[in-house]
């Protein structure tokens, strides 16, 4: 019961911060009077009220936050966010139901990009700010940002810190104060967003566009103000200013710290899984750039290298925009896509999957039982980067892949027997799993997640929560032994 208290004393703070992420959407709804600023102001004052109730009624709950306290409070401010994100929704489309509108703000916030609408190129314009600030937000992770605050309501953040940065790797810290790594984390986040929203305007795109395709490529989220994704604008300028922000915002924001700290791209070149990152990725770029102009999908070997190197960084870094439809592509290429954005992401960036970094671990890991094969009595540490990976984070790395492939699985077959195809059922789950978006066939990137089902809906709603909390937040609150004494 204390657990629950403490809790809902922080919850109903974050409920109030929560509040205050409305001004954007009502205040340019305001200004373009598109007629959705009810909406946005309604769903400001009930996150508010019930922010203040909730810490009226558990305010007296004096006791720091335990480990057990911050995985349950992770879940549940994404939940609450979730909730009352989908007002401004059901408010402004009469046609979505509750499960739909669900989907949509915990696609949002989990930066999974898939979406259960379509007509995007006529939404409210305030609408369409609000689905990609449920992104931007939702990016760099909402949790760090109530950390940033969390000592004005009288708790520590470490464990938030702990419970939802991504990665297996969580101990150092840029900073002595957890509050002040946070703030220096958004003041990055924020200066690079700028830049990205200023280069799109640059590049021809209206304020509307470029402040939308800004917050949806730093947070890696893939949602966009058209039906045809990037497809729609028909510009390599575009293309090519949105892969370069893709690349900054899917490596580990602690190494652009660090780099800008020490004032030398030589970070980069030490951080082994940043290395990795960037080697994949242009590797996979010649890669299915040649066998496309081999294919004969298009006619010029420039013109194959532009699209496969625009959705190649799209799906590797999990952002899940398109410039073509890769699903017409040979089956090699959009399974090999699909992989990418299981391990192309970094550790401590906005991307999703199982981030390289346990990728790494993993085969060097396979690599050491060879080795002790042939050679029994060797002892060699794991190394990665130059840095020794002690064995309770290899079993950590183990144990996350092992409940990955089981959930995964699971999700699959449930969706099979719903009644998806073979081929959907497995890239649909892979994808909200991963927080990629676009699956393949029936739900492909020229499609949307409008044609599931409400229990295919919640399913894929929850996985893409699970994904984004990285499973083992997100499972342990389910356990029995989480809550007992």
């Amino acid at each position: 019961m204390r657990r629950i208290l403490v809790t809902g004393r922080v919850l109903g703070g974050f409920l109030v911060l929560f509040s205050l992420a409305f001004a954007l959407p009502l205040g340019w709804s305001i200004e373009v009077g598109d007629g959705a600023h009810r909406a946005f102001a309604y769903a400001a004052g009930t996150a508010a009220t019930v922010g203040v109730l909730l810490w009226t009624i558990t305010r007296r709950a004096g006791r720091e936050l335990q480990a057990r306290d911050g995985a349950l409070l992770v879940v549940a401010c994404w939940i609450s966010a979730t909730l009352v994100s989908t007002i401004p929704f059901l408010a402004e489309l009469p046609h979505l139901s509750f499960t739909d509108a669900f989907f949509e703000a915990m696609s949002g916030l989990t930066t999974t990009g898939s979406t259960v609408l379509s007509g995007l190129d006529s939404l409210p314009q305030s609408l369409n700010i609000w689905r990609h600030a449920l992104q931007w937000f939702g990016g760099m992770g909402i949790i760090v940002l109530a950390v940033a605050v969390l000592p004005l309501l009288g708790v520590g953040g470490m464990q938030l810190y702990k419970a939802e940065t991504p990665g297996p790797i969580k101990e150092g810290k840029l900073t002595p104060r957890i509050a002040q790594t946070a703030k220096y984390l958004w003041l990055l986040y924020a200066s690079l967003t700028l830049l990205c929203m200023l280069s799109l305007r640059a590049a021809g795109l209206s304020w509307f566009e470029s402040v939308c395709h800004a917050f949806s490529t730093l947070a890696l989220g893939g949602f966009s103000t058209r039906d045809a994704s990037i497809a729609g604008f028909e510009s390599p300028l575009v293309e090519g200013i949105m892969i370069v922000f893709m690349m900054i915002a899917v490596l580990n924001f602690a190494t652009h710290f660090s780099a800008l700290r020490q004032r030398s791209l030589r970070v980069y070149w030490r951080d082994a899984e940043a290395f990795s990152v960037i080697a994949v990725i242009l590797f996979s770029c010649l890669l299915l750039s040649a066998f496309l102009y081999w294919q004969g999908v298009y006619p010029s070997f420039e013109e194959s290298l532009r699209h496969a190197s625009f959705n190649v960084v799209s799906l590797a870094t999990s952002s899940g925009f398109m410039s073509a439809d890769y699903a017409q592509w040979p089956l090699f290429a959009s399974m090999w896509l699909m992989l990418l954005a299981t391990v192309g992401s970094s550790a401590g960036s906005t991307g999703g999957g199982i981030k390289m970094i346990r990728a790494i671990i993993l085969v060097r890991q396979a690599g050491h039982e060879l080795l002790r094969l042939m050679h029994p009595r060797a002892v060699r540490p794991l190394l990665v980067g130059g840095q020794v990976i002690e064995q309770r984070v290899i079993l950590a790395v183990l144990g996350f892949m092992l409940l990955w492939g089981v959930t995964t699985t699971v999700l699959v077959f449930a969706m099979l027997a719903t009644g998806l195809d073979f081929v959907t059922a497995v890239t649909v789950v892979v994808a909200c799993v991963n927080n990629l978006g676009p699956g393949l066939g029936a739900h492909g990137p020229a499609e949307n997640y409008q044609a599931l089902s409400d229990v295919q809906t919640w399913m894929m709603a929850f996985a893409m929560l699970a994904g984004r909390l990285e499973l083992l937040t997100f499972f342990v609150v389910l356990t029995p032994a989480f809550w007992r004494k």
